[in-house]
């Protein structure tokens, strides 16, 4: 085995690591639905319980945290309301924190906002599955 034959090996064999992808749990339950998916991806988080912070008072924060002119804190409160709002089912309340969190920075857009009920709908299946 020569020296180019040597190189070309390692080539392949980092080729085919970094062709092969992880499919999460929540691309296995969106499978071709893929605005779902990425409806979810940035505002659905896997295991909710472990925020420590109610959506009551995730909204409380946001508000606080806008009327002090705290922009970035105010958002992260919103996202975290419509996380917790995803989580217990309400899709109209999640589609609202979040349009809150869009108004603050619009730059930010959500594509859960689309269709909210439907993205509810599928992270309520990812959660009891897993949840459970």
């Amino acid at each position: 085995m020569g020296l180019f034959d040597r190189f070309r090996k390692k080539k392949v064999e980092k080729i085919s690591a970094e062709s092969t992808k992880i499919t999460t749990e929540l691309e296995k339950l969106c499978g071709n639905d893929k605005e779902i998916y990425e409806a979810l991806l940035n505002t659905m988080v896997l295991d909710p319980r472990k925020i420590g912070t109610p959506l009551k008072e995730a909204v409380e924060n946001a508000k606080k945290a806008e009327k002090e002119k705290y922009s970035a804190i105010a958002r992260e409160w919103y996202r975290v309301a419509g996380s917790l709002a995803i989580y217990e089912g309400n899709a109209k309340k999640a589609a609202e924190f979040f349009t809150e969190a869009q108004r603050i920075f619009p730059d930010e857009k959500f594509p859960f906002l689309k269709d909210p009920e439907k993205a509810v709908a599928k992270a309520q299946e990812y959660y009891k599955k897993h949840l459970t």
